[in-house]
């Protein structure tokens, strides 16, 4: 004979124990009130936060890095005698880049020193001509004196025989030729005294000329100056202390002045760019802090400051900045660059390099004031203009 009896339902269970199922309910109710509880508190923690903390942080991830890289490129044409770095090679301030053949310079300079011992040597010939002229001066001068005493005894001899010819106690011979002796020896000082002025102004053109040599010798010292300059200029040193990128130059390669040879960032100069939105800049100030997430580092927030604001939009510092006065017109929200100071140690720096992609977060909440300010300042604005 089988046994066929049923086992009782589980409601006849739970009518058989209602203690338990009530005890069940309430801890139920209970993890409700708890859960329900828990989430409103995280609810006002969460709401009270983005209202004292929140609401004040503005991100972007349209940042980058930037650096002032220096473009090298040199002052003198010529043929690349030797480049003594390598691709992304670190230097530092001063150490050399790249020679240029000095070859054609050093032979300016040399050229330089020969017109300079030129000019010299004809400063001190000329100066020894003056000398010579002091000595013709005097010449002239004892010259002159003789020649004025001579003038004046032939006028005296003159001035007593007339009136002894005149009285006939001398002949008028004798006077005639005293009269030609006195009109010789008044040319004679005439003479003299041309050849004194002559003299004089023989020094003074002697002068002029010394002067002329030491003027081209100066000439020559500027243009040894010059070549000095060039013979310096062949070789390239690094300005600052950085890393040498897109390299461009090769031994042998002749290059001209002024033409881009390499570019040297910075070690020191990077900073963040970050493009804010226009509608997130108006607490945005410099000074306020900044963190900064590197999509290269993983993990790692870096710290920094806002450095400044740009004076425009992106859009108005483009080639072809639009013009939205003819044709339809989208609004779109324009963005405006904020340069941003990153503090980072040496080792932080030397992973970093231009162009890295960012995230950057400002903490706008010492400005938090500044837009009821702007909002008094207007009213009251506007009251006084409607007055």
């Amino acid at each position: 004979m089988s046994d066929t009896t049923a086992a009782p339902p589980p409601e006849s269970h739970e009518a058989a124990d209602p203690a338990k199922t009530a005890r069940r309910k309430l801890i139920l109710r209970r993890a409700l009130l708890i859960a329900g509880a828990v989430l409103l508190i995280a609810g006002v923690v969460l709401g009270a936060r983005h209202f004292i903390y929140g609401r004040y942080q503005q991100s972007t991830d349209d940042a980058f890095i930037q650096s002032d890289a220096i473009t090298v490129a040199p002052k003198v044409s010529g043929y690349v005698d030797r480049v003594f770095v390598t691709d992304n090679q670190e230097v530092k301030a001063g150490q050399p880049l790249v020679q240029i053949d000095p070859r054609d310079y050093s032979a300016q300079a040399a050229q330089a020193r020969a017109q300079i011992d030129v000019a010299m040597a004809s400063a001190a010939g000329v100066g020894a001509q003056i000398e010579e002229q002091f000595a013709a001066v005097d010449q002239a001068r004892a010259q002159l004196a003789s020649a004025r005493a001579e003038a004046d005894l032939a006028a005296r001899e003159v001035t007593r025989y007339r009136p002894l010819a005149a009285s006939g106690a001398e002949t008028r011979e004798r006077l005639a030729q005293l009269e030609t002796q006195a009109v010789q020896a008044r040319a004679k000082l005439d003479a003299a005294q041309a050849s004194l002025t002559a003299a004089e102004r023989r020094v003074a053109t002697l002068r002029a000329q010394r002067q002329q040599a030491q003027a081209q010798g100066e000439a020559a010292r500027a243009q040894l100056s010059a070549a000095r300059t060039d013979v310096e200029a062949t070789i390239l040193r690094a300005p600052v202390d950085g890393r040498v990128g897109n390299k461009g130059v090769r031994q042998g390669q002749f290059v001209q002045a002024s033409t881009r040879l390499m570019s040297l960032v910075p070690a020191n100069s990077l900073y963040v760019v970050a493009n804010f939105k226009e509608t997130q800049l108006g607490l945005i100030r410099p000074g306020q802090p900044v963190t900064v997430e590197v999509d290269a580092l993983d993990g790692v927030e870096l710290h920094g400051v806002v450095e400044s604001i740009a004076p425009g939009t992106g859009a108005q510092f483009s080639v072809l900045p639009p013009q939205n006065a003819t044709g339809n017109f989208t609004k779109i929200v324009q963005r405006v660059p904020v340069r941003i100071t990153v503090n980072a140690g040496p080792e932080t720096r030397a992973l970093l390099v231009p162009g890295m992609s960012v995230e950057a977060t400002v903490d706008t909440r010492s400005a938090k004031a500044a837009i009821d300010a702007i909002r008094d300042e207007q009213e009251r604005r506007n009251e006084r203009a409607g007055r």
